[in-house]
This record gives structure tokens, sequence and C-alpha cells, in this order.
């Protein structure tokens, strides 16, 4: 037993691992998403203005030996004036060393500044000081340092003091008159007591000022000159303004000044005297001064100290301070700054003593940070090694503080958000990047934060990384590349405004070196790439700096490299690259780029085709003089593009296939315009002869097999579609108005050529066919074109493509109506009565115009002649020359192609994606949809188990009744979901019964009731001129998309198709979608994810075998080899590559009739098999070649085959079943060359469907009924009428189909009802 349950539960799982190993089509970010580009963020980083300090003003009143009268000073007192006593020399020598000391001290800050000294000074003095300073200064910042530790303390009405000339008396000195001498921008440090005053005073006289100017401007009501912003002036003041300066004799006398200016030294000697516990407690203030190295030496014990210093305050200021404060107390200007960073020092020291800074911008408290710990620390930790290293010469160690906080980093990055505080280590890790030993682990950690979003990058900026970065370009060390095109890139991504840096500084030339080392990984190589596309991105500088680094050849000779990520950014960057500058286009010339781009328009990858056709169209739009040697390039490349791409799978690609001709129509706009013209008198011609009807048109089309050929489909051509020119231009559609919605009238409908398939064979390099209509072939075959991707599947396609066609067509529009009144003034100038026949002789009766070059000529000349539009007038040929334009042409559409794809650089692209995982929310839908699927799968095996007991398919549990009459009917494999087509829409039924919601729509009492979820169209730019013939589901076993096949060839796919089921709630409540839908509003609307024409040379015959309708396009989804097998009213089955977006391969039926059925083995095998209207059944291996594919046909039925299924799981080694319309059906072993069972049922057999699991099959007639066999042929039961008192007769059936694993039968009738049929309960 213990076996057996064991066997059970294996079995379980592997039913459930059979979805795990499914893979999914049609979920890459390109269906997922919007192509649009990221929204555009101000950037804030940068400063507006660098300022610098460039004069300073150093006043000093001390008169020493003389103690100002209103301080009484302590004995012993604090005496040192920076760091000197002034009592040890003579008193005019000690005010010369203390003013030299202190400009010694500034100049470690600020090197370069002038700096003039003031000892002592009177009125006039410091006047004549301030004022030299501020005109040499101009706009730039001075700074005024004021020592008033001789000086009384300042005044309430803001007043400073000097002296007078004999040193007799102290003299007011009025802080207002400082300001107007000074200037602005400016920079004041106050080091005496009750300093806080001068602060209060400063800004009311800045706000007297102010009053002052608006009076003078009142008064003289003219022009002056703005005065100085004096508010935006700096000011740090020693104490508040009832505080004095602390007298300890153990600190300086100018202790704030020591804090402003030798921080170091200042910190290092308070931090002594703390009787907190340190590591060595008997430290000297003697063996302070002997601690080794120099300030800005890193390696020594003094320079790192200052460097680590640096670091704290930094972070300090950067983690407390508002953003736009810190940038500009803290980034804008380095002796600002580092006064700064020392001022906080001063706050902590100073409040030891009671005393309180004062600056101005306020900032916030910030001598409690925690930070500062981490700075007694440091500071612990190297005096403790000073013993060791003085008295016995040992080695300094390094302190383990940048170590740790970058392992504080690390440890916050794993668990780093956007909704976070930002790490507390930011400024710090900057700081390491100027550390060798660390950068390389600083580095890799900037660059896992930078990947957390474009928010990380803007703090980072923020932060001020930038410069680092930039001066990091310059190392030659290899193991820092991947890491700086890595920062580069995201940098790059968020703000592309940094491309001029990088030219600025030849940054260049690093990300070139990159590029072009083939040892280096593709990835890294892709960063480069769009490092160096953004460089040149709309930035004339940066594409002279590329191209002389040979960016052109670099990236040609990387074209075929394996990784499709840097494919298509060499393709971009090329785009990019060339983009309005003809001396990139023309190296390209030299270097055969555009052909050798040509190869990538076949490339697996959709993005990589997309990113070549752009830069094909950039390549033909750089050109600004034109040449005949350019002419002929361009026209190539176009229609090698036309050829290649017009019928490529990803709409992606037809977007940027549209924005790459329209250069064409745009630069030869007259050729292009003489072209429609020929056309629209062709047709007219044509009209009046009789020769062509506005039912059935003869219309160029190419066939594979060339040559023309008539199309008469009852949908396609019963009225012509907008564009085809058979009315004159004034009877149609005015240019650009509306889309579809406008097209609505017959007249309307006549003026375009119409079909989706009328350039069929565009992708099959048969456009020469078409050169016979014109001269101008060329420009004939990309009209055609153009005109053909008007009708693309794709509405966003359509509309792109008609707005270029209507470009041309609103030109011709205009000059047949100037045409048309020149002519009718010339016949009314005649003396002759008016007659009818006046009118323009390609509508009127007379001779037409033979289609003749000459005639195209003179038309083109009369038109140009008489066009007094502002554009050039058409020459009097259409001549292979473009048009002559002038500067930068705007384009007519555009896509944001190229900017989607910078988004992946600025998303994250380190962290789990959500595929992988397992704790995601994706993963646990996921998880639980297979284990309903797997449960699904069980319960459907003992309903098969029940079918071959003896149970029939006679209960019906669902009736419902669909808006028009069914053609196509579909089970969901897994949701009970029920897809009804009917003409050119599909409703979405909820069959599973069990009163999930709504009412019943039809039938009896007895048949359970569904809700419809959903009533969508599925068509395109042409209401009702498609019907669907067929639809599949795409990643059935997970979120399902909807594969609508229409009969114009074109397919479709849906998500949110229906209402999405939910682990937690089961089903969602059916009922309100039911209502919503039923007043045109559901939940969620369908989303177009992909649509493309799979077949583009499609016939449909006005009469067919089996009905008026033919076989349509008939589909097979192939979900584990991720392809689509398409065929229909052709004589191929064309297979394509779901995940590559590419056809595949054409297989040539052998047929002379359509395909009706094809059925392919979804268990991984490589056969499929198709039913034909002749009556023969067709196997095919899609392992060989085209023309070896066919390895089998049966020709048994005598008529039009119904369905032909292939199971590869029966017995005798896979069996085909198919059934015609003469009511036989026939089981063929896949090894004989006939059949091993016939079986008759009824004559009139209209619809067939086979269980994929069950041995049953079904056949509907047109004798309203339907029959249910088993695999051997014997009747198991007939279903005739619906269920329920006084049930009705069900009429003769259109469509059939089993569910992929229950054993239900699903059938739709001509009367538009629609039931489901499943085993009977009783039994």
């Amino acid at each position: 037993m213990a076996a057996k349950a064991e066997n059970h539960a294996g079995e379980a799982e592997s039913a459930e691992c059979i979805d795990w190993k499914l893979p999914l089509s049609f979920m890459k970010k390109r269906h997922l998403e919007n192509i649009e580009g990221a929204s555009a963020i101000t950037q804030t980083w940068r400063m507006k203005e660098r300022m610098k300090t460039v004069s300073v003003a150093l006043v000093l009143c001390l008169n020493v030996g003389v103690d100002p009268p209103d301080i009484v000073k302590t004995q012993p007192c604090a005496r040192l004036e920076c760091w000197i006593d002034p009592l040890s020399m003579s008193p005019q020598k000690a005010l010369e060393t203390i003013s030299s000391n202190l400009q010694k001290q500034y100049e470690r800050w600020q090197p370069r500044a002038r700096y003039k000294q003031s000892l002592d000074p009177t009125v006039e003095e410091v006047k004549k000081l301030c004022t030299s300073l501020r005109r040499n200064s101009k706009e730039e910042r001075v700074l005024f340092h004021y020592n008033g530790h001789g000086v009384p303390r300042p005044t309430t009405n803001g007043e400073v003091w000097v002296f007078n000339r004999t040193y007799t008396q102290y003299i007011p000195l009025s802080v207002y008159d400082l300001q107007t001498w000074m200037g602005s921008p400016s920079i004041y440090v106050y080091d005496c007591s009750n300093a806080g005053i001068i602060v209060e005073s400063f800004k009311q006289f800045a706000d007297q000022h102010e009053k002052e100017y608006e009076q003078l401007v009142s008064q003289n009501r003219g022009t002056m000159t703005p005065p100085p912003s004096f508010k935006n002036c700096i000011q740090l003041a020693a104490c508040s303004a009832s505080q004095i300066l602390p007298m300890n004799p153990d600190l300086p006398a100018d202790i704030f000044t020591a804090c402003l200016t030798t921080p170091i030294k200042i910190a290092l000697r308070w931090f002594v005297m703390q009787n907190t516990s340190k590591l060595v407690p008997k430290v000297s203030m003697d063996l302070i001064d002997k601690i080794p190295g120099q300030l800005n030496d890193r390696r020594t014990m003094l320079g790192e100290l200052n460097w680590i210093f640096t670091a704290i305050t930094d972070t300090i200021a950067w983690n407390t301070l508002p953003r736009d404060l810190f940038q500009k107390l803290f980034r804008q200007d380095l002796l600002v700054a580092s006064l700064f960073r020392n001022f906080l020092l001063a706050e902590r020291i100073m409040r030891s003593y009671d005393c309180t800074p004062v600056s101005s911008p306020k900032l916030p408290p910030t001598y409690q940070h925690a930070m500062w710990q981490a700075w007694d620390l440091a500071l612990d930790l190297c005096l403790s090694q000073l013993p060791g290293i003085l008295e016995r010469d040992e080695h300094f160690v390094h302190s383990p503080f940048f170590e740790e906080q970058l392992t504080a980093f690390q440890v916050w990055l794993t668990l780093g958000s956007e909704r976070r505080n930002p790490p507390e280590q930011l400024p710090i890790v900057l700081q390491v990047l100027l550390s060798q030993v660390h950068r390389l682990r600083a580095l890799e950690l900037l660059g896992r934060f930078l990947d957390l979003g474009p928010w990380a990058v803007n703090l980072a900026l923020s932060v001020g990384i930038f410069p680092y970065v930039l001066k990091l370009l310059q190392s030659s060390a290899r193991e820092l590349r991947p890491l700086l095109v890595f920062i580069w890139a995201k940098i790059l991504a968020v703000d592309s405004t940094c491309q001029a840096d990088l030219v600025r500084e030849n940054g260049h030339k690093y990300f070139l070196s990159v590029l072009q080392d083939p040892t280096i990984l593709g990835e890294h190589r892709t960063l480069a790439a769009f490092v160096l596309a953004s460089m040149v991105h709309g930035y004339p500088a940066g594409q002279e700096a590329a191209l002389q680094g040979s960016l052109v050849s670099i990236c040609l000779e990387q074209l075929q490299d394996n990784n499709a990520l840097l494919r298509q950014w060499l393709a971009v960057c090329l785009g990019r690259l060339w983009a309005n500058y003809d001396a990139a286009k023309w190296c390209g010339v030299r270097d055969i780029a555009h052909e050798k781009l040509y190869t990538l328009l076949t490339d697996p990858v959709p993005e990589v085709r997309a990113a070549a056709v752009y830069a094909l169209g950039t390549f033909i739009s750089s050109v600004t003089e034109r040449s005949e040697h350019a002419n002929n390039i361009d026209h190539s490349i176009a229609m090698t593009l036309i050829n290649t791409v017009s019928q490529d799978m990803s709409p992606l690609v037809r977007k940027e296939l549209v924005v790459s001709l329209q250069w064409m129509v745009i630069m030869f706009e007259n050729a292009f315009v003489g072209v429609a013209m020929q056309q629209q008198q062709d047709e007219g011609k044509a009209l009046r002869d009789g020769t062509l009807s506005p039912q059935f048109a003869l219309v160029p089309e190419v066939t594979t097999m060339g040559g023309m050929k008539r199309i008469a489909s009852r949908d396609r051509l019963k009225v012509l579609a907008p564009g085809s020119g058979l009315l004159p231009p004034h009877l149609g559609v005015e240019a650009g108005g509306g889309g579809a919605d406008a097209i609505s009238s017959p007249v309307d409908r006549m003026k375009r050529v119409s079909s989706s398939s009328s350039i069929s064979s565009l992708g099959h390099g048969s456009l020469s066919n078409l050169s016979s209509l014109s001269f101008g072939s060329i420009y004939m075959k990309l009209w055609t074109g153009l005109t053909a991707m008007d009708h693309d599947p794709h509405p966003e396609v359509a509309l792109m493509s008609k707005v270029v066609t209507d470009h041309i067509r609103e030109q011709v529009k205009e000059a047949t109506a100037l045409k048309e009144v020149n002519e009718a003034k010339m016949s009314s100038s005649v003396s002759l009565p008016p007659s009818p026949s006046s009118r323009p002789s390609f509508l009127a009766g007379e001779s037409p115009p033979t289609g003749s070059a000459t005639d195209l000529h003179r038309l083109s000349t009369r038109s140009s002649q008489l066009s007094s539009r502002a554009r050039k007038n058409m020459p009097n040929t259409i001549s292979e020359e473009a048009d002559e334009v002038s500067g930068l042409r705007k384009p007519l559409v555009s896509t944001q192609f190229v900017e989607w794809s910078c988004k992946y650089f600025a998303q994250p692209v380190m962290k789990f994606l959500e595929d992988e995982d397992v704790e995601s929310k994706q993963h646990y839908e996921r998880e639980w949809r297979y284990m309903r699927n797997a449960l699904l799968r069980k319960e459907a095996k003992e309903e098969q188990k029940r079918l071959a007991a003896g149970s029939r398919i006679e209960s019906q549990i669902f009736t419902a009744r669909s808006p028009d009459p069914p053609s196509v009917i579909q089970f969901h494999p897994y949701d009970n979901h029920l897809v009804v087509a009917g003409r050119d829409c599909y409703g979405v039924w909820d069959w599973g019964g069990g009163g999930v919601g709504g009412s019943s729509t039809g039938g009896s009492s007895a048949g359970a009731s569904g809700s419809r979820l959903m009533h969508c169209a599925s068509r395109g730019p042409r209401a009702g001129a498609s019907r669907i013939t067929a639809v599949e589901f795409a990643n059935g076993h997970d979120v399902s998309l909807l594969v609508a096949a229409s009969d114009d060839g074109s397919l479709r796919l849906w998500r949110d198709y229906a209402s999405i089921y939910s682990p937690s709630l089961g089903p969602t409540s059916s009922s309100s979608i039911h209502s919503a839908a039923a007043f045109g509003a559901p939940q969620a609307m369908p989303k177009l994810v992909s649509a493309w024409q799979a077949l583009s040379d499609i016939s449909q015959p006005a009469v067919a075998t089996k009905g008026v309708n033919g076989a349509g396009v008939v589909v097979s989804w192939d979900q584990l080899r991720q392809q689509v097998v398409v065929t229909g009213d052709v004589r191929i089955i064309r297979l394509w590559d779901a995940e590559r977006e590419l056809r595949l391969q054409d297989l040539p039926t052998g047929a002379d009739s359509c395909v009706t059925g094809v059925s392919a083995d979804s268990g991984g095998g490589s056969l499929l098999v198709a039913g034909c209207g002749d009556g023969s059944v067709r196997l095919f291996d899609r392992r060989m070649g085209p023309q070896e594919s066919r390895v089998m046909t049966w020709r048994e039925h005598s008529g039009w085959v119904v369905g032909a299924h292939l199971r590869t799981d029966l017995p005798s080694h896979g069996r085909v079943i198919s059934g015609c319309v003469a009511g036989d059906v026939r089981f063929f072993d896949l090894r004989r060359n006939s059949s091993v069972g016939i079986y008759q049922t009824s004559q009139g057999m209209t619809a067939m469907a086979v269980h994929s699991e069950a041995d049953c099959f079904a056949c509907g007639s047109v004798n309203q009924f339907v029959s249910i066999y088993n695999t051997n042929g014997q009747l198991l039961n007939v279903i005739k009428y619906h269920e329920g008192f006084m049930s009705q007769r069900i009429k003769p059936v259109s469509c059939l189909a089993f569910h992929s694993h229950r054993v239900c039968l699903a059938a739709g009738s001509m009367d538009s009802a629609i039931g489901v049929y499943s085993l009977d309960l009783r039994r």
C-alpha cells in the first residue's frame, strides 16, 4: 500500500512538472509594456552655477596687551590666537605672526585666493579693503573674517568695533556699511563674543537695503542695476547673541577660528581633554603634536584622520540637511564646503562649553549625530598606536573605518528600496573611491545601489558622485572596466546631459576601448555601446568625437556577436551616430555599413531587427545634400527594407519600417505624388472602360509565382477601401480625417488600393514583377508597399502608415483640384458653349491618358505650374533627385522604440527576475495555476475512464445564444471559458455552471446557464471585411492569450480576453462582469498583444466546394515548440516561430485546393496533418526541407475534408482521424499508405471534433443532430434535441469542439445556439 501511495504521489508530482517545463510565448517586455520612453525627471543635482571664493579679508582687532573694557577675563585665561601666545613676543610682532598664521590656515583650504590683512584697523581702512576686494572679485565670492577679541562686544544697533588712528578710542563700524562695501556674494566669519547679534542685525539691514532700493526705483522711474542680494550671503558666528566665548585656559582663545581652519588639531586636543574611557588614557598634549604625517597624504596617520573627518562631516550634513541646502553649502564652493564641514565640529566642541555657534542659513543641530561616535572611535584607534609608533617605530595600521562603513552600506543594499530611508553611508562610499585599496569594492557596491532605479541614481548624483566617476575614466585598471561602464550606463540612462561632460573630458575614449576589446564580456560591451549611443544622441560634438574614434568600424565589426542586446545597441548606436550627420553616413557608405546591417533584418530577436530598421532609416534621412550616389543607396535600402520586413511577425519591427520609409516619401515627395496621380489616372480609366468595377477590381498584386491575378473576394473587394483612387479625391475622405471609424460610406471606401495582401509577396522578393506599372518602378513598388501597410492587422502600424500615405494623397488632391480649376477656366474662355465633356480628361469620356511617361510628365508639369504651395514646385519630370530641403526635416510619424530600449538600463538588472523569484506573487500565482491544472487533468482521467466504461456524452450542462451564428467554437484547456466566434467578433462564455452568475440567454431550463464574460471585435481597419475562421489558446496552461485568425490571412493575439481567475477567490464573480458587459463596460478591455499577416497571398474563391465562405485560415498552436502552423485558402502550410517572431518555412501542400484543417503533434513531435478541399489528407514532417516535407498523402475521401486530427497517443504508433462532407470517417496508420478503418456516418457532415485524450470523436450534421462515436467506430449516442420540457430540435450544426482534457463537447448551430454536453451523471 505504501508503495502504491508513493507511486500516486510521484504521478501527481510529474503531472505538475509538465506545466513548469512548457515555455511561455508572447511574454516579453515588448508584449507586456507600452513602447514608451521613461518620463523625464527634472535633474536637480547639477549646480546652476559653481562659485569660487577668490578674495579673503582678514580683519584682526586684537590690540595685544590691552583687554576690552566690557569683558572680565578669568585668570588663567584662554590666550592662544592661531595657536600662538600673543604675550610671548612684542605686541606688533605677535599681531603680524598671528595674522600670518591665520592666512596659512585659510590657505590650507583655498590656496589660490587673494588674501589681504587688516590689523587693528580704522573704519577707513576696512572700507578701502572691502571695496577693493569686491571690485577685483567681480561676481565671485569674498570672505570677511573678523576677530574682535581686542575690542568691545557688538552693539545691539548692529555695530562692531574698530580703532581710531592713535588707538585711543574704539570706533563703531555699522554692519549696514559693511554690507554696502562687501556687496554680494559674500561670506562672513565673526569670531567674537555675542556674535549672534551681528547675524540678526545683518538680516535687518539686508531688508533695509531692499526697501531703499525700491524707493529709489519708484522715484527715478528709470532702469537701475539690481542691488546685491544680501539675503543670500553666508554667515558663521562663534556664539549666539547672549553668549560670550569660553575662557578655558586649555583651549585657544579663538576656538571658533581653530575649529574652522585647523579642525583635526583642535578635535584631537578636545578628545584628549574629555574624561571618557579611552584605549590609551595617558596621551599627553605634547604627544598629539608629534602625530606623524601630512594632512593631504592619506597614507599617513594625520592624513587618514583628515580623510575620515571629511567623510564623516559630509555624511552628517547629507543626512541632516535638506537636499538643496546641502548642494548650496557643501557642493557649490570648495572653501564654503570646508568651512561648513568644520562648522559642524565647532558646534560639537563649543556646545560642550555652553556656547552655540550660529550660521545663516541656519543648520539643524548635528552635535549628537551617531556618526560622531564613529569619529571618536577612529581617533581612539589611531591614538592607541601613537606610543608604539613614536617610541618603538612600529608600522601604522590603517583604520578599519572605511571598510566597516562599506560593510554597513552592503547590509543596507540587501534590503534596500526606494521606500526605505537612503543609506547613511553614501557620501562615505564616494570618499572611498579615492582609495585604491577599497575602490573596487566601493564601485561594486555603488553599482548595486545605482541599479535600484532612477531614484538611486539621482540620489548618488546629488551627493556628488559625478566628478569622482568622471575622474576614474582616466584609470587604466582593467578590473574597473566592467564596473565603470555599468555605473556610466546607469547615469546616462537617467541623465543624458552628462554626454557633454564625457566629450569634454575625452571620456568617450574609455568606452571606445572597452567596446573594441574582444576579451571583455558581451554584456559589458553592450553597456559601452549604450554609453556611446547616449553620447552621440542629438549632440554634434559627441558625434564628431565618436566618428574620429572610429565608432562606425568598431560597431560594424561586431554586428554578428552572439549577444543579442549588444547587436541591438550597436545598431542603435550607428543609427544615432549618423542621424543628421553627413560625415558619419559617408563613412558608413565607405564601410558598406548598410549592407552589413541587412543581415540584422532577419535576426532571431525582434528588438535587433527593429534597431537595424531604425539605423537604416536614419541612414536614409541623414544626407541633406542629395546626389545620384546617395539616391541610389537610399533606393537600395528602401527596397531591401520593404522586401525583407514588411511581412515581419513583430509589429515593433513594422512600426520602425513605416518610420524609416517615411524619409523616402519626404525626400522624394514629387516622385511619389506623380506615382499616386498616375495610379489614380489608370484606375479612373479602368473604371470608365468597365474593366474595373467597385465590386471586383484588377489591382496589382504579386503572387508567389509572379504575374497578375484577379481578386474576387466577397469580403475584401466588395467595396474598395480608401486609397484606390477610383474616384476623384474630392469625393474621398479628407486626408488625415480619422482612422477606421472615418471609413464608412461606399464612396469613402473607394479611395485607396485595398487588401491586406495587395503587396502580397513583398517578403518574397518578387517586387520586380511590378516594374511594368510605371517607369518610376521603385517609387511604385514603395508606394504599393506603403498603401498595403495602411491595412496592417495591427492598428498602430496601420495608423502610422496612413499618416504617411495621406500626406501624399493630400498633395495629389491639391494638384488635381488646381488642374480642374485651370481647365475649367480654359474651357470657359473658349467661345463655344460649355459642354459636359469639358471636365478633366481622366474623368470625362475623352481619350484617357495612356499612362505613358510623357503624359505623366505633362501632368506633373501642369500641376507644378499651377501649384502655389511653399514647397518646391513639381519638376517637369519625375526625376531621381530628391526635393530640396533646408535644415532638418520634421518627421510625419515617430516611435519611442529607442527611448523604450533605453529604459532597460535605468531599471534594475541585477535583482532576481520575478520569473525566477520563488517568493514573488507572480510565482505563487503560477504555482496555484499549475496545481489546479494537474488536479483538472487528474479529474479528466477519471471522466475518460467512465466514458470507456459506457457513460454517454448527453447531459447538456450549458446553453446560451450568441449574437451571430457561430463559425468557430473552442474550450479553454483549464479555465471555464468557451470562446465562440461569428463573423469578425468573438464572445467568451463561462460554461462552468454551478450558479456562477448570469441568466440563461436561451435554451431550456434543464441546461445550466453560464454568463457571457466578454464580446469583442477582432478585425482590421475595415469592419465587416473579414471573418474569424479559427481560434486557439496560447499559453493555455498559464496566463492565456487568445489567438484569433481571420480569413484575410491576419492573426491577432489578445490578452485579458475575459475575466481573470484569482487563486484566493476562484473564478472572479461573473455576475458583475456579465452585467457590465451587457452595458458595454467590461472590467478589463482585451488588449491586443500582437497582430501580423500570417498569410499574405491568401485567395478566396467566389465559389468553394464547401460553400461560399471557403476555408479561410486554419491554425494549429504548438506550445512546446512555440510554433504557429497557419494555412487555409493557400497552397502552402506556413510555420511561424512565436519565440523569435519570424517565419520559419513554407511547406508546399502539393494540392490544387485549399487546406480545410490542420493538426500538429503537440507532444513535441515534428509531424502535422492537413485535410484538403479535394478530399486528400496529407502528412508532413517539419524537420525536412520544404520539398521533402510531405511524407504521406492519402486520397480516399470523395469530398471536402471537414476535419483531420493527429493522435500520436493512440495505439499503432499514432493515427490520423479524418472525416469528409460525405460522412465517411477514416483512420490512418502513419506507417501505411491506406486507411486502417472506415466508418460511415450520416451524409452532410458539417463539423467534426476528435478528443485529444479520450477515445471518442463527434460529427455534426446538416440534418440537425450530433453523433458521438468511440475510436472503434461504435456509435455512443446521438444528440438531437435541447434538453428540458418542450425541447426544441437543434438546428444544423456549424461547429464542434472537445475540451482538451475533460470529456465535454461544445456545439454551435446555425440558429446561434451554443451548448456544452458532458457525461451523463446518472449513468
